[in-house]
């Protein structure tokens, strides 16, 4: 057993279910009847530390943005506990910016937000522009902006001020080659700063590229957590195998993977920012 004294997030045992009605909506667990039950995730747990840099892997639909969204304050877990030395910043494709506004006029908003004062979110918003190298069109509205400029301005304006948890919802899928290399630069400042970066993907390259760390999240439950490329060479060896058609080959690899995992022992201390774990 051993004491932590540094961690910035803490999950313990979390779990979302949902019921599913014969529509297709999805509601949170609750009393009703005649509705499937989802289990998004069931019994995560996991530590980050300042300075980790952690890619969550895992196919479509396996928990990864539920457990993002859990981890941001968004979403409320079914059971479990998540503590957080800081509220962490949300990074996600999907994050909401104002079509009818140009580019530095989002800037500015999203400045504000994240609680800079108007002078300051003035000053800043045109670095952010010219870093996310929109040029002339951080003047036009972004309704008319590409997805890879968009990327890049919502990630821009993220990382523009100071955040101890940094959480990446598979924004960065979706720009080129060397948008990919400045966002590893400026998450490597981040992390020089003693922050904590969790990426969300399901591309092990991405993972690789811009962590040290992997956590495999299948079918609501982590099976693998460890160096990236131990884990990574195994998630790829799974896709392939999924590509291919290999379904047994797949579930060969992924009881295996899971059989060694062992998860963490957690257990809170009254202090709040302290936590026994094994």
């Amino acid at each position: 057993m051993q004491t932590l004294s540094d961690p910035t997030l803490v999950a313990k045992q979390v779990e979302m279910t949902y019921l599913l009605s014969k529509s297709g909506s999805s509601l949170k667990l609750g009393r009703s009847k005649n509705k499937t039950r989802v289990e998004a995730l069931k019994g995560v747990s996991f530590v980050a530390h300042h300075g980790d840099s952690i890619g969550l892997l895992g196919q479509n639909g396996s928990g990864k943005s539920t457990l993002m969204s859990i981890l941001a304050g968004n979403l409320t877990p079914t059971d479990g506990e998540v503590r957080v030395s800081d509220r962490p910043t949300l990074l996600s494709v999907s994050a909401a910016l104002q079509s009818h506004l140009t580019g530095e006029a989002n800037a500015r908003l999203g400045l504000l937000a994240k609680g800079a004062s108007a002078i300051r979110a003035k000053e800043i918003a045109r670095e952010i522009t010219q870093w996310a190298d929109l040029g002339e069109a951080s003047q036009r509205p972004l309704k008319t902006y590409s997805s890879g400029m968009k990327a890049r301005l919502k990630f821009a304006i993220a990382t523009a001020m100071p955040s101890e948890v940094l959480l990446i919802d598979e924004a960065l899928s979706t720009g080129d080659s060397a948008f990919a290399q400045k966002a590893k630069d400026r998450m490597d400042e981040f992390l020089g700063e003693s922050g904590t970066v969790m990426l969300v993907s399901h591309s092990a390259a991405s993972i690789k590229r811009h962590c040290s760390r992997a956590i495999w999240l299948n079918n609501g439950k982590i099976i693998a957590d460890g160096e990236v490329v131990s884990v990574s060479k195994k998630y790829e060896e799974w896709s392939r195998a999924r590509a291919k058609g290999n379904r047994d080959r797949a579930d060969e690899i992924v009881s295996a993977v899971a059989s060694e995992y062992e998860a963490p022992m957690i257990f809170f201390d009254s202090d709040v920012s302290k936590f026994l774990g094994s």
